[in-house]
């Protein structure tokens, strides 16, 4: 299959281009790099499917990724987005997968689980973006697929944990936290397995480990050999658990804790 993905040189696409040319897929990757940005036309004929992964946001956040400047931020990746999806119908590609994020459910009640086909109830002008490249997909004549993926860890010179690792291993107080994680190789497979899913659902969720600063920072401990005081646990009772059943239906395999573990080692190293 000839795929055209977008944000190929991002934590996300360095990781999916890798999985789909593994698979035997034909990548055409659009991002600065090769120049492209969201927001310009796409050179879509010919092409089977789009991955969709790009992103334009303040480095290293994503809710609140639009800085001072909101109107930028929603002309780049709403606007962008919808007029991206309308150049794949143009260009008769077949399949459309956008990677959407969590922050879809952030207005549903704490402690709900929430299901593949939740309707979106965003909080933030992040998720209310995602939310509206979501709905707008799901009205075109195409099989379109947006991947609800929940926080995305993986090696990199910009690691998420970078300040936390850091902190801790200089004695800093570090916060209590828990969230839902997903290593960056596991949502390239989620990806991967959803080019050849026949009808995917017009939302998935894709989400691995359920993650307590305690714990994460119990594995650094431990590999680091350097013993500060932890983090108290977090309440868990309050986080929203994304099932993910469609996946997990299809194929899936996460990597889990022995995923988590090699990385974490790998990222101390680094």
């Amino acid at each position: 299959m000839r795929v055209a993905l977008t944000g190929a040189s991002g934590i996300i696409g360095r990781f999916a281009a890798r999985a789909l040319c593994r698979a035997g897929h034909d990548v055409t990757p659009l991002d600065r790099a090769h120049g492209w940005t969201l927001g310009q036309p796409a050179p879509l004929q010919g092409h089977d499917a789009l991955i969709h992964c790009a992103f334009a946001h303040t480095p290293g956040r994503y809710r609140g990724g639009e800085g001072d400047d909101p109107a930028a931020f929603v002309a780049a990746n709403l606007d962008g987005t919808r007029a991206l999806f309308d150049q794949a119908v143009q260009a008769r590609v077949g399949r459309v997968l956008f990677v959407s994020s969590r922050a879809v459910h952030d207005g549903h009640p704490p402690g709900m689980r929430l299901s593949d086909n939740l309707p979106a109830a965003p909080t933030t002008l992040y998720g209310q973006v995602k939310a509206g490249a979501e709905a707008h997909l799901a009205t075109l004549p195409l099989i379109g697929c947006a991947i609800r993926a929940t926080g995305i860890y993986g090696p990199g010179p910009a690691h998420k944990w970078r300040a936390l690792f850091a902190d801790y291993l200089s004695g800093r107080p570090t916060p209590a936290r828990i969230a839902t994680e997903v290593h960056a190789a596991d949502l390239a497979r989620a990806l991967v397995l959803l080019l050849s899913t026949p009808a995917p659902l017009p939302t998935v969720n894709c989400s691995d480990l359920v993650l307590d600063h305690h714990d994460l920072l119990a594995i650094v401990r431990d590999v680091s050999g350097i013993g500060h005081p932890l983090p108290p646990h977090a309440d868990v009772l309050r986080l929203r658990i994304p099932d993910c059943e469609a996946l997990i239906a299809a194929g899936w395999q996460p990597g889990g804790h022995r995923l988590l573990r090699r990385t974490v080692r790998l990222l101390l190293r680094d």
